[in-house]
């Protein structure tokens, strides 16, 4: 049975909220509320939807992204899962499994700390647990090392969509996971500016979750408190296709150590998008998803 896609809003503090959502026809065999990345949108998700038509996904742009990239406020991991918040309460989920990509992660780590009834499961794909950063980095130099070229094209202009599309197609990132679907992807995150395009995505609001991910207190609170079921999927690759990835291993077993509930599972052969952007890494992740959605639709009924 397809899953039929959409758009719509949210409101939450400071404006709407953008939000995608892929849905059956008939009954959902689950749902999951999905959460993208730093400088991402909802259409990030749209290669393991596909491969889930008979799920219920609902997939917002963060504030400041995509289609909500007007919405009013601070950013920071808080006013994230206080938004996520209100897309629950929108679409009547109860507890449903939470899925986060890179800081779409550490938004959810956080949404389970700040309403633990709400998250039922959590999956991580490459992020959510703290990366090896060094301290005391300036708010530029963070971003410029946990991003680097990603945060540098937020401030290029664009002739147009070809323009932009040429400079993904260059990345090393996609060299061997160009689809339709990622141009459909690219071409949704840009918006006008001056004679050109830019991404959506404004470096200020990067930079203002970047820092507030690996400064905050919100995110190692949330950590110190983690009770819901949570499993981490990583890339051994990272954004520029190199190795080793995001984390590294011996960052990671430090981090399994200091989280012993959480499980884990490096995803083979896939960097930190194409873990989630690509057919690939979409063949990997989405049964991981479906049985993190059974394991949850099991336990609401039987309590």
């Amino acid at each position: 049975m397809p899953a039929r896609y959409r758009r719509t809003s949210v409101p939450v503090e400071g404006g709407d909220l953008a939000v995608g959502v892929w849905e059956p026809d008939g009954d959902a065999v689950g749902e999951a509320l999905l959460i993208h990345g730093v400088t991402s949108s909802h259409l990030a998700w749209a290669h393991i939807a596909a491969l889930l038509p008979g799920m219920r996904l609902v997939a917002p742009d963060l504030r400041g992204r995509g289609g909500s990239r007007e919405v009013a406020g601070p950013a920071g991991m808080a006013a994230h899962a206080a938004d996520m918040v209100a897309v629950l309460d929108a679409f009547a989920m109860d507890a449903p499994l939470v899925v986060g990509h890179s800081m779409g992660g550490f938004v959810a780590v956080v949404l389970a700390d700040a309403a633990p009834d709400r998250v039922g499961r959590l999956l991580l794909l490459d992020g959510g647990l703290p990366l090896g950063v060094p301290a005391g980095l300036t708010p530029e130099d963070l971003v410029a090392t946990v991003l680097g070229p990603t945060a540098a094209r937020l401030s290029m202009t664009f002739a147009d969509t070809a323009a932009y599309l040429d400079f993904w197609r260059a990345h090393p990132a996609f060299a061997r996971d160009w689809t339709p679907e990622l141009e459909d992807y690219f071409a949704y995150d840009l918006v006008e500016s001056g004679s050109g395009l830019r991404p959506a995505t404004t470096y200020e609001t990067t930079a203002e979750d970047t820092v507030d991910l690996h400064t905050g207190a919100a995110l190692r609170v949330a950590l110190d408190h983690l009770r819901v079921p949570t499993t981490l999927l990583t890339a051994p690759r990272g954004l520029l296709d190199e190795a080793p990835g995001l984390y590294a291993a011996e960052r990671l077993e430090e981090l399994l150590r200091l989280y012993p509930s959480v499980a884990h599972r490096e995803v083979p052969d896939v960097n930190h998008y194409t873990l989630v952007m690509s057919p690939r890494g979409a063949e990997e992740v989405a049964p991981d998803l479906l049985a993190a959605a059974g394991a949850r639709s099991e336990e609401g009924a039987g309590r």
